[in-house]
């Protein structure tokens, strides 16, 4: 077997890692489809990956998740004669005993030799796989090496050392070459090690994400700016959030809105942040910070005109769907003064469950449920309590002078 991919997985490896900002992911989906049903086992194997969710695909190409059609793939890939399929196989787990005497290859070596050659030959996808070789420990299998190979422990480890190290070369040249994903082992690499063979050089991991930004990686381009953001460079931050929400990399809408919320790196403008949280709920409705914060806005009536009812979807959105608490304090009044959603105070309580921080209207309002007996049994002194704790809040303090203390020491309503 040739060590050379077909011109149709070159083109999808192209469009789908080496560029992904071209547009064309579903087109090379496609064709990397008609080429794995024509018997192309790369093709089958990129196909595979492709199906297995964005930690091994860019999220933004949308491609389903299919992890047993992934599976299928990547077996069909082995019998197929592609030896990068073998080593993907071998990584996942999948290259069982009786899917290994199926593949066309004498041994795993020779199935790495050629998958080799193929990154000898400048093909970043398959300097990736290879790398992922080393990284992994997967040459042990492919070596057929054990610790009882060695005369000594420290042979072993002699042995672990030059093979590991071997993935830095291929993971630079992979990314080099535009799979992205190699950075990201690279990062591990260098700032995690590997046990006590590899020593950590954080030092190294320093300026990955902005070698992915500049080359046009989205997702690279989110991590870049959470550096930015993170060491209060917001100008630049922004930059690249918007290079990487224009890119089409998830989150990143919303980024850009929070930045533009809070006035980091620029003016605030609650209006243009409100269009970029409505552009991340156009990529993914349920998306937690996007929902939360466009309720935010709508309750408020900040970049928007005020509208409670539609507050309380986006901030239901987030809570039922996402798990989220951070809009608790604003379903809880919604439901309590009956604003966007029908008065429900038992449910006003559930939401008020919820707000961990101290809040004075919350504990308004839980004092009024308590104390008037609204939804729950009455409970006059714990509902004092509660508007006690409110201290100066208005209502609190309104609220109060309907109760006095007897002189037995019982709280009843004047």
């Amino acid at each position: 077997m040739a060590a050379v991919l077909s011109k149709e997985v070159r083109q999808a490896l192209q469009d789908i890692y080496y560029n992904e900002r071209t547009g064309r992911g579903r087109e090379a989906f496609a064709l990397l489809e008609r080429a794995s049903q024509a018997g192309d086992g790369d093709a089958s194997c990129v196909l595979a990956r492709c199906l297995c969710g964005y930690q091994y695909v860019w999220r933004g190409h949308g491609f389903p998740e299919d992890d047993d059609r992934a599976i299928s793939l990547l077996h069909k890939s082995v019998e197929q004669g592609s030896a990068l399929g073998v080593l993907v196989a071998l990584r996942s787990g999948e290259l069982t005993p009786s899917l290994e005497k199926r593949m066309p290859f004498e041994s795993l070596q020779a199935a790495f030799s050629e998958a080799e050659a193929l990154a000898e030959g400048g093909d970043a996808f398959s300097q990736y796989v290879v790398g992922n070789a080393y990284f992994w420990w997967d040459f042990l299998r492919i070596q057929n090496k054990g610790a009882d190979s060695f005369s000594s422990p420290a042979a072993f480890k002699a042995y672990l050392k030059e093979n590991i190290s071997k993935c830095e070369d291929w993971f630079w040249k992979a990314f080099r070459g535009g799979v992205y994903f190699a950075a990201n082992n690279l990062n591990q690499y260098y700032t995690k090690g590997d046990e006590d063979i590899i020593a950590p050089q954080p030092e190294k991991a320093k300026g990955l994400w902005k070698i992915g930004a500049e080359c046009g990686h989205p997702l690279h381009q989110s991590f870049y700016a959470d550096e930015l953001k993170e060491a209060e460079r917001y100008e630049e931050a922004l930059h690249w959030y918007k290079e990487a929400a224009e890119g089409g990399n998830f989150n990143d809408w919303y980024e850009v809105g929070h930045m533009y919320w809070e006035g980091l790196g620029t003016e605030k403008d609650p209006a243009y942040a409100v269009s970029c949280y409505e552009r991340e709920l156009a990529r993914d409705p349920d998306h937690m910070g996007g929902n939360n914060h466009l309720g935010r806005a709508y309750f408020l009536g900040q970049g928007v005109p005020q509208d409670y009812a539609k507050a309380f979807h986006y901030l239901s959105v987030a809570h039922d769907k996402k798990g989220s608490k951070w809009g608790a304090l604003y379903l809880a009044k919604c439901c309590f003064y009956g604003l966007g959603a029908p008065q429900d105070y038992a449910k006003a309580l559930q939401f008020l469950g919820e707000v961990s921080w101290n809040n004075q209207e919350a504990d308004y309002m839980r004092g009024c449920i308590y104390a008037q007996g609204l939804g729950v049994p009455a409970d006059i002194k714990r509902g004092v309590e509660y508007l006690q704790k409110a201290g100066n809040f208005a209502k609190a303090k309104e609220e109060l002078l309907h109760y006095k203390k007897t002189l037995f020491g019982k709280w009843v309503r004047r």
